[in-house]
């Protein structure tokens, strides 16, 4: 399945406690659930004022479609071409 990583602009996003990144969460998980099993959320890195989150999904549609049920941004959606690492040197 196509991998996908998507840009949030969310300010103060850094500054989130543990409580308010939990509710982000569970909202997130709630709406996959919804939309079955064709979308998985890998994880997120949170940072100052973005987070930037990895999917598994079919197409950009459907990581849409999370982010409006969600109510949360998807700024940019970005399909992932290649995985590069330290071994990729070798």
């Amino acid at each position: 399945m196509p991998k996908y990583v998507i840009e949030r602009e969310i300010p103060g996003a850094g500054s989130m406690s543990e409580a308010e990144l939990q509710d982000v969460a569970r909202k997130s998980v709630e709406v996959l659930k919804q939309l079955g099993p064709e979308i998985q959320w890998l994880h997120s890195y949170v940072t100052g004022d973005k987070v930037y989150c990895v999917y598994l999904a079919p197409n950009e549609a459907i990581i849409r479609e999370h982010a409006k049920r969600g109510g949360f941004p998807a700024n940019r959606i970005s399909a992932v071409r290649a995985l590069m690492d330290p071994s990729t040197a070798e």
